[in-house]
């Protein structure tokens, strides 16, 4: 374990001095998060324009889910989607032989060698975010609600990691998943929004087939300790369940692996 914690250490490190080469870069990245997250609370104080709660959240519980919504962009764009694109770019040009050869698990290499870290701008505007909407409510977490929290945060990162394995590894037979992704993107979109503001049917969906409620609703839900108990033990059998899932695929797709030496 602390092998691949030092490793994950040195890619992040290796990505900070990319980021500082190239600091226009990071500027940018500051302007369009901050573009994202007004663009979102734009879109959300429609809908109180017209209605006093969406889906029985106030405004100020609600800013506390696009918060959410913004971190979990960060981790997809930080994580997810470099390494999705240079796992693609392997398969179809057959050298994933040198991730395979490498004396670390290939899954882990594959999938956490590239970060990202023009993505921080998303973590900080959500992390503020959150704070703004406990500010308006006057409302401060005690220390079960953010031991809560941290829990559902976690159970959340391994949930949307596993999904993004899942889908990344059908690359295997289909080669080009762009438009795969595409889709996965436009689900995950509901997330800036309480899971309770959607019928019963996709409400569903979004808890237990495509559990998005378990990144953006639920852990929000357990900051302000109105999240019922029960999905403090679901969410970490959920995130089990996807992450072996994601490692069964992936083991699985390896033996239809064809290198370019083959």
């Amino acid at each position: 374990m602390r092998r691949y914690l030092s490793l994950l250490a040195l890619f992040a490190r290796n990505s900070l001095q990319v980021v500082l080469e190239y600091r226009a870069n990071f500027v940018v990245a500051c302007f369009q998060s901050s573009f994202w997250l007004i663009w979102g609370i734009i879109g959300t104080l429609v809908f109180f324009r017209f209605t006093g709660t969406l889906g029985g959240w106030t405004l100020a519980q609600v800013l506390l889910v696009v918060g959410m919504f913004r971190i979990f962009e960060g981790i997809i764009d930080g994580v997810m989607r470099p390494n999705i694109t240079r796992i693609v770019e392997h398969i179809q040009k057959g050298t994933l032989d040198f991730v395979l050869l490498k004396p670390v698990d290939s899954q882990f290499m594959a999938s956490l060698r590239e970060l990202n870290l023009l993505t921080l701008p998303d973590f900080v505007v959500g992390i503020a975010l959150i704070g703004y909407g406990l500010w308006m409510q006057r409302l401060v977490p005690g220390p079960r609600e953010l031991l809560g929290f941290a829990l559902l945060l976690v159970c959340g990162a391994v949930i949307a990691y596993s999904l993004w394995m899942l889908l990344t590894t059908t690359a295997f037979w289909l080669v080009r998943i762009e438009n795969v992704t595409e889709v996965l993107t436009a689900v995950y979109e509901t997330g800036r929004y309480p899971v309770s503001a959607f019928g019963t049917g996709l409400r569903i969906a979004l808890t237990f087939v495509i559990p998005i409620a378990f990144m953006t609703t639920f852990p929000a839900a357990a900051l302000l300790g109105t999240l019922e108990a029960i999905y403090f033990g679901v969410a970490p059998v959920m995130a089990l369940l996807l992450l072996l899932a994601a490692r069964t695929f992936w083991r699985h797709a390896l033996r239809s692996y064809t290198s370019a030496s083959s």
